[in-house]
Formats: C-alpha cells, sequence, structure tokens
C-alpha cells in the first residue's frame, strides 16, 4: 500500500500530454493560478495536493517561471503513510527547458532534501541532496523535470490517438517520456463538469525516474477548454485505486 500511494503522489506532477509551442506568446495559465485536488484511494479521502504558478524571476541571466506543486496526506493516511512533500520547478519564460529542480521531501521515513540545477553549458544536470553533490548527468540542449512537463504540456490544444516523446530528467536519470491520448468525453468532479481529453503514460519509460507500482495503470484528463488543467488523475494498482480530482481553481487566465 505505501509504494503504491508514493507511486500515485508521484505521478501526479508528473501529469503530461500536448505538443510543443512558442509559449511565450500565449500561455494558457499566468502567475497567480492555483489548482486544489482531493485525493481518495477508493472511497477513502487521503488527502490534498496544490499546483501553483507562483512568480517571474529572473535566474542565470534568463526570465524564468517559479511553479510548485505540494501535496499532504490526511489524518487517516498518516497513520499508514504521511506525505508532506514539496516540489518546485524553475521553468524559462518561453518553457522549453528547466533552469532548476527542488524537492522537500517527507514520504514515510524518508526525509530528505533535494536540489538539481540543469547546467546546459555543460550539458548536464547536477543533483544535489541534502546539500551534497551526490551525481552528475549528461543532457540535451532542452530537457524537462517532473513538473514542469505538467505546464509544458498546457500549450497546445490535444489529439487524440497521438503519442508524444519528452525528454525528461529529475536529475539522477534522464529518460524520453512517452505519452499517449486517448478520446475526448465529459466527466463531473468536485469543481465542476468539464469535457477532457485522456492521457496515458507508458510506465517502462519511468524506470529509475520515478517510483512506481509493478503493472500499474495511469490515466490523466486534461480539460480541452483554453485553460487545459489537469482535472482527474487516476492510478489503478493492486490494491485499488487511487484519484485525484480537481476541487477548486482560482487565477485562471
Amino acid at each position: 500500500m505505501q509504494n503504491s500511494i508514493l507511486s500515485f503522489f508521484l505521478i501526479l506532477y508528473l501529469s503530461i500530454a500536448g505538443l510543443f509551442a512558442d509559449a511565450e506568446l500565449n500561455l494558457p495559465f499566468k502567475v497567480g493560478e492555483r489548482l486544489d485536488y482531493d485525493l481518495s484511494w477508493g472511497f477513502l479521502p487521503v488527502g490534498s495536493a496544490i499546483m501553483e504558478v507562483h512568480s517571474l524571476k529572473k535566474v542565470k541571466d534568463e526570465l524564468c517561471y517559479l511553479v510548485k506543486f505540494s501535496v499532504r496526506t490526511n489524518s487517516f493516511a498518516d497513520k499508514f503513510y504521511k506525505v508532506r512533500t514539496t516540489i518546485e520547478s524553475i521553468v524559462s519564460s518561453d518553457f522549453k527547458k528547466s533552469i532548476r529542480y527542488k524537492k522537500s521531501q517527507e514520504e514515510g521515513k524518508t526525509k530528505k532534501n533535494i536540489s538539481v540545477d540543469f547546467d546546459y553549458k555543460q550539458g548536464r544536470a547536477n543533483y544535489y541532496q541534502d546539500g551534497s553533490l551526490i551525481s552528475k548527468t549528461s543532457i540535451p540542449s532542452e530537457v524537462f523535470d517532473p513538473l514542469s512537463i505538467a505546464y509544458f504540456f498546457r500549450l497546445n490544444d490535444l489529439e487524440p490517438n497521438k503519442e508524444i516523446t519528452l525528454p525528461t530528467c529529475d536529475g539522477k536519470s534522464f529518460r524520453k517520456i512517452v505519452v499517449r491520448t486517448g478520446s475526448r468525453k465529459k466527466i463531473s468532479v468536485p469543481g465542476g463538469s468539464f469535457n477532457v481529453i485522456e492521457t496515458i503514460p507508458e510506465m517502462q519509460n519511468l524506470r529509475g525516474v520515478f517510483k512506481k507500482s509493478p503493472n500499474s495503470i495511469l490515466r490523466v484528463w486534461y480539460s480541452t477548454d483554453k485553460n487545459r488543467i489537469p482535472v482527474k488523475i487516476s492510478s489503478k494498482v493492486i490494491v485499488g485505486s487511487f484519484n485525484a480530482k480537481l476541487k477548486k481553481s482560482v487565477g485562471l487566465k
């Protein structure tokens, strides 16, 4: 159960689908956007999650966005597997590449602070844990971290039955993540009813980058309106199904 819960929380900020576009001209989100989610295991509520666009700032002489994801379990789930994790991503303003990635992790007995610096001049990602340099990973000229792709893939309209590949790095491993889009439908969540399109990450490509349960099936539904927000995330594993459903949204563009 513990591995399944962790897998679900991690995949929430991995939620991805879409095609590349000139983001600088027409981003579907703005500073101040906040998306709140209810997390459940079957019919049982287990916590909440928040995705936010915080600010524009200059990093390495480049104008960047700061986006943030946080998740926490409720008092019921804390008894089994307590989670208090916050992730930050600093992304170029055109959303073509990640600049920095930080994770403050408290999950079960695991407590650590991770930071990744993407050094494109040297062609490597430097991975730090609790302030110490742990590893260096070779990267191409443009790469995304696990959080930034959730926003990058909101840039374009999604088309059914497509396959998309993205260069992704969490600092320790580089992978080309493959995501397939499915069909369009209408779903209802606590935050309202939405026309959505389904996306399905191919889990075998995530080995070494994200923890996951064997044979788990993950699906993410993005709204097909101008905001293209992740409305629902579902993870089906041996011990049941985990769901994140949009509760409310503020600061939409």
